[in-house]
């Protein structure tokens, strides 16, 4: 299978800090809107993609949004201050390039006191979040005017290939997103009522996800995400997630969910027939749209994910394997031409 890294540069690059997500959906629709019958972007600013179908209704979600900065202060001095939108380990941020999308998209670097003046308590500690800021070369008054509080502010980091790999910021979630994308530009027909929902505010806590699950009210949902490849020095065995370059994730559980065992079964036995790897995804830490998609109100739905592994998730240097992206394109579109197959039940 050849990929197509063009696409998956336009996507990484394409901004969508929680809540200000037009950028990753004006780039998704250009590309995904020629091989689905209809899209539409709902209120909450989901994007919901339609391939029609007879057969059960299924919705396939990929978050769109980026763990991401939003501005709260710019001092006499010009440097700015900031708020996380998702989860940040702090150590990560120092000396990052940023970009920060005001009335003007400008470029920034993240800053902090530099270790010649630290105090020796300061040496041994970890970075706090209050203590950073943002640097970007330009006068205060022209900072001021550019950047009013509560501008998003994204990390500036290409996609590197690395060895057998990618690298970049951000896979976390857009190396999913190009997965559904490519699945759905890649899957002959369907045998289901088919939406794939591109959502917004993962990050900050699954919230389009829940909109738009509401709203299609699916038998069926199949999330697609990242998962923790954990496979390091300093890890135990009994510690591993999931191994880079082993297949791609089937989810059996996070801490949000735990997944229908017959549908788990269902997507494993298509894995099986089309010779696709795979490996079993049990996350004792973190939550996916997935559950979104299961506590629906009143009826509930059966769910599972289709997870791509990811070394240092969270980070600028995200890095998965092109071998689980190449599975993870084909058993979606698997799914997305067989899952109407799949039988209820409760186990």
């Amino acid at each position: 299978m050849s990929l197509n890294v063009d696409l998956l540069n336009e996507i990484i690059a394409a901004p969508g800090a929680p809540g200000h997500e037009s950028g990753i959906r004006d780039t998704i629709v250009k590309h995904v809107k020629p091989h689905v019958d209809e899209y539409q972007t709902d209120r909450m600013g989901n994007l919901i993609v339609r391939l029609k179908g007879d057969g059960p209704k299924v919705m396939a979600s990929a978050h769109m949004d980026e763990i991401s900065l939003i501005s709260t202060h710019v001092d006499n001095n010009g440097f700015i201050r900031f708020s996380t939108l998702g989860g940040f380990d702090p150590e990560t941020l120092i000396t990052q390039r940023v970009l920060i999308h005001g009335k003007e998209t400008i470029p920034g670097v993240i800053g902090s006191k530099p270790i010649h003046i630290q105090t020796e308590s300061e040496k041994k500690s970890k970075s706090n979040l209050k203590n950073l800021f943002i640097d970007t070369g330009l006068p205060a008054d022209k900072v001021k005017e550019l950047i009013p509080n509560g501008t998003p502010i994204t990390r500036d980091r290409d996609l590197l290939k690395l060895g057998d790999c990618f690298s970049s910021k951000s896979l976390d979630n857009r190396i999913s997103v190009y997965i559904l994308i490519e699945a759905i530009r890649r899957a002959s027909n369907t045998n289901c009522d088919f939406y794939g929902v591109f959502t917004v505010q993962e990050e900050v806590g699954i919230r389009g996800a829940r909109v738009a699950a509401q709203s299609i009210q699916p038998d069926i949902g199949l999330n697609l995400d990242v998962t923790l490849a954990n496979d390091l020095p300093g890890v135990g065995d009994h510690e591993v997630c999931t191994k880079l370059g082993e297949g791609i994730g089937i989810k059996i559980m996070d801490k949000s969910v735990i997944c229908t065992p017959s549908l788990v079964n269902f997507i494993e036995q298509l894995a099986d027939d089309h010779n696709v790897s795979y490996q079993r995804e049990v996350l004792t830490a973190g939550g996916t749209d997935t559950s979104a998609m299961q506590y629906l109100v009143g009826i509930g739905s059966h769910v599972t994910s289709i997870s791509c592994p990811v070394r240092y998730i969270h980070s600028t240097a995200e890095t998965c394997s092109i071998k689980d992206v190449e599975a993870g394109i084909e058993l979606t579109a698997l799914c997305i031409e067989n899952i109407g197959s799949y039988k209820f039940t409760d186990e």
